[in-house]
């Protein structure tokens, strides 16, 4: 007989993430998505040490997908979020991603363009393989993530930080 495995617990978002979440200009969901039981944590996309070392400020829920609550191998939806004064460095990938801000602020840098900072309702849309880096300043940001294409991750490259004297913001 299998034993049976346990489901991770759920955890609870950092105060900064409900804190944004439950701002004026938050979209609605928002008050939902702080109280539903998930299992919050950063993505495990690579194993690359420097990657996993510019993760632990990150939070994660991967609802349609591979590892999703719902099982895809077409497509990955899910809620992500990064704490204050954080940088996820630039990295590529083959699926087709958007980001759909749901809540604080969020500097997301395409290719060799400078950082543009994101507010609750707009998106970051970053083509297949096309570079890519986020940032935030004093507030966290949670927000819908879309992978389409190729939704694999063995062909992601996490790159660290840009250089800063190219990527103001």
């Amino acid at each position: 007989m299998t034993e049976a495995v346990s489901p991770p617990e759920p955890t609870i978002l950092a105060a900064p993430f409900l804190e944004v979440m439950s701002r004026d200009g938050a979209h609605p969901v928002c008050d939902l998505i702080g109280e539903l039981p998930f299992c919050w944590a950063p993505p495990q996309t690579s194993s690359d040490p420097l990657y996993q070392e510019h993760s632990h400020f990150k939070a994660h829920v991967e609802l349609l997908g591979p590892t999703g609550l719902v099982t895809s191998s077409r497509v990955r939806i899910g809620l992500y979020g990064m704490l204050p004064h954080s940088e996820y460095g630039l990295r590529t990938h083959p699926a087709e991603e958007t980001y759909i801000m749901l809540a604080g602020s969020a500097f997301w840098k395409l290719a060799d363009a400078p950082y543009q900072q994101l507010f609750a309702g707009q998106r970051s849309h970053h083509p297949s393989m096309m570079p890519h880096a986020t940032r935030t300043r004093d507030d966290a940001f949670m927000s819908i993530y879309i992978w389409d294409g190729d939704i694999a991750t063995d062909q992601y490259r996490y790159f660290g930080l840009p250089d800063e004297e190219h990527s103001s913001g």
